[in-house]
């Protein structure tokens, strides 16, 4: 999790203890004017009950997301002495540093956490492309690309300056697909130039018409970084990719019918 996200679930979380106690105070102010019926179910036989009860859940998963311990009596404590005005324990200040040392805290271990994804997908990597080597019908280039020939076309071939049409799937080594024109059935037009060191590369050796699979080590794709939540650090990624054309494609220019011409009227000399 993000610190911006970190940031809006804390700003969600206290919104959310403020319409508790809203809830709660409009409760106990109604339990003071009239008797409350017995219930089965202690504590839920109202809908201020139930919406106190929903949002405690909403707050509960919120701090289950941060993967952090949560002193349960401690935090009911708190929330106490917010609804009932009582001197909190902590001041503004010291509520404040023990939220800004945790949010450091939880980015040391989301540092420590995609550091260890990375070396950890960096070894997964460099075995399977080791071992990718020597499959039949892959080819590996001076720069560490793998390829294999699933159809070979016979048109021209890109260089790096030309624009391209492609369809084209890709996954990770677990087979998950992070991404696929194929699936949104619209082959996708891009610079050669504008595309990953691996794609530029590989594009070049295919002649329009071809379809190759591509093996593309992190350091010809996104590297140490990543790319976004679908591609993570150190990610040898796979591409079935289709090379259908070069070039811009044409625009078709829509045909549109003439409207039949109106009966025009007899010439003058002609009528009657």
């Amino acid at each position: 999790m993000s610190t911006p996200s970190i940031l809006r679930t804390i700003m969600a979380l206290g919104l959310a203890l403020f319409l508790v106690a809203a809830c709660q105070a409009k409760t106990e102010e109604a339990k003071e004017q009239q008797p409350q019926p017995q219930v089965d179910q202690p504590g839920l036989g109202s809908p201020a009950a139930k919406l106190s009860y929903a949002f405690g859940m909403q707050v509960g998963q919120s701090l289950k997301g941060l993967e952090t311990e949560i002193d349960l009596e401690a935090f009911s404590r708190a929330v106490g002495h917010m609804l009932t005005d009582a001197s909190p324990e902590l001041t503004e200040e010291e509520a404040g540093m023990a939220r800004q040392e945790f949010l450091v805290e939880l980015q040391k271990k989301q540092i420590e956490k995609l550091q260890k994804l990375a070396e950890d997908n960096k070894k997964e990597g460099e075995a399977f492309l080791a071992a990718n080597k020597g499959a039949e019908g892959v080819t590996t280039t001076e720069s560490g690309l793998q390829y294999k020939v699933l159809a070979e076309g016979d048109g021209a071939i890109p260089t790096a300056e030309d624009t391209v049409t492609v369809h084209y799937k890709g996954t990770l080594l677990d087979g998950n697909v992070f991404d696929s024109s194929y699936e949104r059935n619209e082959p996708v037009t891009l610079p050669l130039a504008g595309v990953i060191p691996g794609w530029t590369e590989a594009l070049q050796l295919m002649k329009a018409g071809s379809k190759y699979m591509l093996y593309i080590p992190a350091e010809l794709a996104y590297g140490e970084s990543g790319a976004g939540n679908r591609i993570p650090p150190n990610a040898v990624l796979q591409f079935e990719v289709e090379l259908l054309s070069i070039g811009e494609p044409e625009v078709q220019e829509e045909i549109i019918e003439p409207e039949p011409a109106e009966a025009a009227p007899p010439a003058a000399e002609e009528a009657k």
